[in-house]
């Protein structure tokens, strides 16, 4: 108890949080302060202080899903704000970071993790992706775009804000009618269906999630156009062919940095001479580092954020050029807000699904991924590669004319 009584009084300066133990102590930690969160929690149960302790992320997160920790005023997002919004990224934040014997072996086991080979790429896929159709509808815009959303207004809705998002990709892309685009990480077909309906382009799309492959597979023949999109479940290094154009959103976060020359050697030898690519991908804001031992044991397997510089170092060499170079700072913070607070909206038809555990699993989750983002040190990069020197203009402007025309 004095060992976690001394942690929060560290961590928490601005804003106020309430701690009861199991034994109806209470500790009072920070000072109340406009814009910051007034939180109070429980435990029930000794053990959750020392674990906390030891490795905050993972133990208050297990601590939540089973009901050992338990918010009493606010949310859980209020409780993940005021600890993140104390510890932002920008003044040098580390508070909440495991001890440093966690870390070390911490280190070790993700190095073994993000290897993600092809068999092990697939389970990890399906572990996250292959959850109920039903779930991702519940709290994703109609489309299913399940990745940052592009906000040319903090006050558009979530469709407006997904259509955007779309818009700003394909107007990097620079496609015209009757191009071959490859979708590495279609989803459930969003973004290849629109390639084709606004910009004409014949679009395969790959996916190693059998879920996901029969949504996109469903809606290409609902809208008549199964015959120039087309949806294969197969690894990206197994993918053969020549292709004018590649994007990959959401998907390069699973790919891990052993992969890294793999990938994007697989995607210069897929480029057509004159080709283009536009990766998508949430990143680090900081140098090289290791996934949260929470969101590895329950959310992403495998998963790793990466540095811009391991982006650019894997690249280096292959012969492509680095054409432009996209950071979007906030926007996957308001995508995660709004997702939350469908969720929240949609808790007896998750528990009825799932069950509670599940539910607060999913919202720990949402509540730390949109703090990560807001106060941290995460970010999304937009990166787009090119086989020729002259296969894009030399000036931006292509992407603003086409992405308002897009838009209209």
């Amino acid at each position: 108890m004095a060992l976690i009584d001394l942690f929060l009084s560290r961590a928490v300066r601005k804003g106020r949080l309430s701690l009861t133990h199991h034994d109806g102590s209470v500790r009072e930690f920070g000072t109340p302060e406009p814009g910051y969160p007034d939180v109070a929690i429980r435990f029930t149960d000794g053990r959750v202080a020392g674990q906390i302790v030891r490795n905050p992320a993972l133990a208050a997160g297990e601590a939540f899903m089973d009901g050992r920790l338990v918010v009493e005023k606010g949310d859980v997002r209020d409780l993940v704000e005021l600890l993140t919004v104390n510890d932002k990224w920008e003044a040098g934040g580390a508070n909440l970071n495991p001890s440093w014997l966690v870390r070390a072996g911490g280190a070790i086991k993700h190095r073994v993790d993000r290897i993600n080979m092809e068999r092990r790429s697939k389970k990890n896929v399906a572990h996250h992706y292959d959850l109920s159709g039903t779930l991702y509808e519940l709290f994703l815009d109609t489309d299913r775009q399940y990745s940052c959303a592009y906000f040319t207004d903090p006050k558009n809705d979530l469709e407006r804000a997904q259509r955007d998002k779309k818009a700003h990709i394909a107007a990097k892309l620079a496609i015209e009618p009757g191009m071959k685009v490859l979708d590495i990480g279609c989803g459930w077909g969003g973004m290849a269906l629109y390639l084709h309906q606004k910009c004409g382009a014949e679009v395969l799309g790959v996916t190693l999630s059998e879920e996901q492959l029969k949504v996109a597979r469903a809606r290409a023949e609902a809208l008549g156009v199964a015959d120039k999109v087309k949806f294969e479940l197969i690894d990206y290094r197994r993918v053969e062919g020549r292709f004018d154009r590649i994007v990959s959103v959401g998907m390069f976060e699973h790919v891990g940095p052993p992969q890294y020359r793999t990938f994007f050697r697989k995607c210069r030898d897929l480029l057509s001479e004159d080709g283009v690519m536009l990766l998508h991908t949430i990143g680090r804001l900081s140098g090289p580092g290791v996934t949260d031992d929470w969101t590895t044991k329950y959310i992403f397997p495998g998963g790793y954020n990466p540095a811009l510089s391991e982006i650019v170092r894997a690249q280096e060499g292959l012969r492509m050029f680095l054409t432009d170079v996209e950071v979007l700072r906030c926007h996957y913070g308001w995508t995660l807000d709004i997702w939350y607070d469908r969720t929240v909206a949609a808790k007896d038809r998750i528990v009825e699904l799932y069950d509670e555990r599940f539910y607060r699993m999913w919202l720990f989750y949402l509540a730390g991924a949109g703090a990560a983002f807001r106060n941290g040190g995460l970010c999304n990069y937009q990166v787009q590669l090119t086989r020729g020197r002259l296969s894009v203009p030399v000036t931006r402007d292509y992407m603003y004319e086409g992405e308002r025309a897009l838009r209209d």
